[in-house]
C-alpha cells in the first residue's frame, strides 16, 4: 500500500542507473570495445546483459559474467572496460528518464539530493557534468571510492551530511536490500531494470510521479 509520504523526509538518496538514467547501450558498446581488443573473452557483451548485471558492485558485475577469467585477468579486462565506459559516455552519454530535471529541480528545492551507486570511480561526476546537474546534488558516493558494499555508502552519505530523514530511490532488489540494511525506507521506481519482493514503501511508475509522491 502506498503511503503518505509528504513532509516525512528531509533528504532522497537516488540510485543511479535504472532510476536516474539508462547508459547501458553505451556502456554496453565501451565493453564490447575492449572485449575486441583482446583474445581471452569468448562472448559479445549486449545491452541486455548490462542490464541484468545493473545494481550489482563493480567487481562483482565482472566475476558474473566471466566466471572463466582468473582474478588477474579479469582485473585487466574491468581495467579496460572502465577505461572506455568513462570514455564513450563521456562522448555519447546515456538516456536521461523523462521529466528527470523538471523533477530534480522542483524535489531540489524541499530536499537534499544525493547519488549513492555501486559504480566505479568518475561515474556519477561523468553523469552530473553532462547533464549539468552539478548544483542539484548535494553529495554522492559510489563503489569505487571505498569497495564497500552499497549500504556502507548510504550510511556515510548521512554521517557525513547529518542526514535525519533520508528516503532511498532505486529500482532493483539489491537497492532494496542496501537501503534496508542501512535503516532507510526505499521508493521503488518500477520503470527501471529490476523487480522487488514488495517491501519497498512506495512505487513510482514514472520519475516525475516524485514530484507527488513526496
Amino acid at each position: 500500500m502506498q503511503q503518505d509520504l509528504k513532509h516525512k523526509f528531509d533528504s532522497i538518496i537516488f540510485d543511479l542507473d535504472g532510476t536516474l538514467w539508462d547508459s547501458t547501450v553505451t556502456v554496453a558498446n565501451a565493453w564490447q570495445k575492449a572485449k575486441n581488443e583482446v583474445d581471452y573473452i569468448t562472448n559479445d557483451i549486449t545491452a541486455d546483459d548490462v542490464r541484468g548485471i545493473a545494481g550489482m558492485a563493480y567487481d562483482a558485475i565482472f566475476e558474473k559474467l566471466f566466471p572463466y577469467l582468473t582474478p588477474e585477468v579479469r582485473e585487466e579486462f574491468k581495467s579496460h572496460c572502465a577505461k572506455y565506459e568513462l570514455e564513450m559516455l563521456n562522448a555519447y552519454g546515456g538516456e536521461l528518464y523523462p521529466d528527470l530535471k523538471a523533477t530534480l529541480q522542483d524535489l531540489a528545492s524541499r530536499y537534499k539530493l544525493f547519488v549513492v551507486s555501486n559504480c566505479q570511480c568518475g561515474y556519477i561526476e561523468l553523469f552530473l557534468t553532462l547533464n549539468n546537474l552539478e548544483s542539484t546534488f548535494a553529495g554522492h558516493q559510489c563503489y569505487g571510492t571505498k569497495t564497500q558494499p552499497k549500504y556502507l555508502n548510504i550510511i556515510d552519505i548521512i554521517k557525513d551530511h547529518n542526514l535525519q530523514n533520508p528516503v532511498y530511490v532505486g529500482d532493483t532488489q539489491g537497492d532494496l536490500d542496501s537501503s534496508t540494511k542501512a535503516g532507510v525506507p526505499m521508493i521503488y521506481a518500477a520503470y527501471g531494470f529490476g523487480k522487488t519482493d514488495g517491501s519497498q514503501i512506495a512505487d513510482i511508475a514514472k520519475f516525475s510521479d516524485l514530484k507527488e509522491t513526496l
